[in-house]
């Protein structure tokens, strides 16, 4: 089964693509959406919207994982990551995938164990468990931890 894991962000929004193949993750692609800084939300919003529609009609994934909403500091960020949450399960449904939904605590214990790990340790994790040697950046590796959370969670759920 091959999941898009997303790593939602008003300016940069992390995706990763993982494969699971009998009891190997495989790491199928990954990168970031972002923008020449300064764009107006709008354009942002409609750009992650529509750059998520071309990662899913390229790959074909058969569900998407994205990271839940959590209380922030900040009310206003809070607000955009929600307003690009929205962008990216829009994107989702319309392609016709199914979406699932985790909390930072729960994919950082999912792929580390530890659900206060910091972006480099999930960075170190996500490196490990699926190989890379490769550079990654931390928007990347997080919505690659995302998708692994996903596999992981759905191992899981098929054991009970």
């Amino acid at each position: 089964m091959l999941v898009l894991g997303v790593d939602p962000g008003s300016i940069i929004t992390g995706y990763g693509l993982v494969k699971k193949e009998k009891d190997s993750l495989i790491y199928v692609g990954g990168g970031k959406i972002s923008f020449p800084y300064p764009r107006p939300f709008n354009e942002r919003l409609h750009k992650i919207f529509t750059s998520l529609i071309e990662i899913i009609d390229t790959y074909h994934p058969e569900e998407m994982s994205i990271e839940d909403v959590f209380f922030a500091k900040n009310v206003k960020s809070a607000l955009k990551i929600g307003h690009v949450r929205g962008a990216a399960l829009v994107a989702a449904i319309q392609c016709g995938l199914k979406v699932f939904e985790y909390t930072p605590l729960q994919i950082k214990q999912s792929v580390v164990g530890y659900g206060r790990a910091t972006k480099e340790q999930v960075r170190a994790m996500v490196k490990l468990l699926l190989k890379l040697d490769t550079k990654l950046s931390l928007d990347t590796s997080d919505a690659l931890a995302i998708a692994i959370c996903h596999h992981n969670w759905v191992r899981f759920e098929d054991n009970i």
